[in-house]
């Protein structure tokens, strides 16, 4: 265990300053240079445990993993805003479409698809039954393969700008 009373010499700190350094700088270090013999494909699995309930209806999985050599790529919150305008209609399903096809966009700058998506997560303004069915339906109409990603969907009472009903974030994977 470490006794914080010891780095309070000034004398004793100046010392240990380096050595901390050194030491987080070693623990940092990753390696560039896959292994011989090793792919570079990214192998993404979707599960559905069967204790569970079937999520795929939902457009959802309980959970998915990638592996292989790549990086992960965060994406943040794409709104219904359409345009360079960032135009916001007050119907629900045309902003669930836009927040989409603006996902779409933002993955194709990492030339990704909507294929390497593992985890999204959807905040809905006023969200009910009806709008949790237009969600789906657009999900379907973007996952055509049902091979969704791990999702997260949130009710809230509003977003960052008026007239915003719905927000999408994601973290993908995309392969070296």
């Amino acid at each position: 265990m470490i006794n914080f009373k010891f780095f309070t010499d000034q004398k004793k700190h100046i010392l240990i300053f380096p050595l901390f350094i050194l030491l987080l700088t070693g623990c940092s270090k990753t390696e560039n240079n896959p292994l011989p013999n090793q792919k570079n494909m990214s192998d993404i699995q979707y599960k559905n445990p069967k204790g569970l309930f079937d999520p795929t209806p939902f457009a959802f999985s309980h959970s998915t993993t990638a592996s292989g050599n790549g990086n992960y790529v965060f994406i943040s919150g794409q709104s219904g805003g359409e345009g360079l305008e960032h135009k916001l209609s007050k119907d629900f399903r045309t902003q669930a479409k836009a927040a989409l096809q603006n996902l779409e966009t933002v993955l194709k700058t990492s030339g990704l698809t909507t294929k390497d998506v593992l985890k999204i997560t959807i905040l809905i303004v006023d969200h009910d039954k009806e709008k949790l069915r237009i969600w789906t339906e657009e999900m379907y109409k973007v996952w055509k393969n049902n091979q969704f990603p791990a999702s997260t969907l949130i009710p809230v009472p509003k977003l960052a700008l008026d007239g915003m009903l719905i927000e999408v974030d994601a973290i993908a994977f995309k392969t070296l």
